[in-house]
């Protein structure tokens, strides 16, 4: 089981986009409207009130979603550049053969299929789409209990990991461990070549991450970003451009008390299924939203 309940990303059109992840990615759309005045509040983003969205579950029937808004585009916006939700990662049962499909599609490949220095258990590849979000596409070598990974059952199935841009690792570190209780591993020094690239830093240049857990699996990374990322812009009362939100289930809302930006609410459809849901601010200022489930 995992935590990770869905990641949101701002679209320019979301039919467009849904077309784009149904067709490429075999998504299918489970849920659509208009994004509910009292949701898009609790977002600290009240001009995404009324504006469409969808939900979409992988070809594999995982309950772990991409969501669409839709959003203006922001001119300064560039991936990969700025502190927050950087980047969602999918599971995928054969990266080759879905290298294959994206030199097809209309996803620009950034990062080819290659063994991912520091880690055994994984091989990525990344692309990025016609909303500059950034989604690798990662190949389990090694799926299980022992390394937290989980084993894909559909060419392209779920996200598993939402990656977090961080200005002070440590920062970061603690507040995953001491609001939400999740272990940590240490920072892994990896020569990471879409942070070396989006900075134009020497290709040996290596960069601190870790990782965090619950539920058993590994669902967040934090990477401590270069001095030169700067904060990411948005439109006034809207969501920031790119992975604006992730969600997660957490079973201990106790725990949180005090921590809220936005009080937890029940809130119903095929993502929150009838729960208590708020909304947290990472130390990034990024938005987390946690339903109340799973175990950690």
């Amino acid at each position: 089981m995992t935590l990770l309940k869905c990641a949101t990303l701002v679209v320019a059109d979301v039919a467009a986009s849904s077309e784009r992840y149904t067709r490429w990615m075999d998504y299918r759309v489970v849920d659509e409207g208009a994004v509910p005045e009292d949701l898009a509040i609790a977002w600290q983003a009240p001009a995404s009130a009324g504006r469409p969205y969808a939900l979409l579950q992988p070809a594999s029937g995982e309950e772990v979603f991409l969501r669409f808004v839709e959003g203006d585009p922001v001119a300064s916006y560039a991936p990969i550049r700025t502190y927050g939700w950087a980047a969602t990662e999918i599971c995928v049962s054969d990266v080759m053969a879905v290298n294959a499909r994206m030199e097809e599609s209309p996803f620009e490949i950034i990062g080819p299929p290659k063994d991912l220095d520091g880690f055994a258990t994984v091989k990525p590849m990344q692309v990025k789409g016609d909303d500059q979000e950034i989604v690798y596409l990662t190949q389990i070598l090694q799926p299980g209990e022992e390394n937290g990974l989980p084993q894909p059952t559909s060419l392209v199935d779920r996200p598993f990991i939402m990656v977090l841009a961080s200005h002070d690792l440590p920062a970061s570190v603690k507040w995953v461990e001491d609001v939400l209780g999740l272990p940590v591993i240490d920072p892994v020094p990896i020569r990471y070549s879409m942070i070396n690239k989006a900075f134009d830093l020497d290709p040996e240049t290596k960069t601190a991450i870790v990782t965090a857990r619950g539920a058993g699996q590994t669902f967040l990374e934090i990477d401590q970003y270069p001095a030169e990322a700067t904060v990411r812009e948005k439109h006034e009362g809207d969501l920031p451009p790119g992975v604006a939100i992730t969600t997660m289930l957490h079973p201990d809302f106790a725990r949180l008390e005090g921590h809220w930006a936005s009080a937890p609410v029940v809130r119903e459809g095929p993502l929150y299924a009838g729960q208590r849901t708020g909304i947290l601010l990472t130390p990034e200022g990024a938005l987390l939203e946690v339903i109340e489930g799973g175990a950690i």
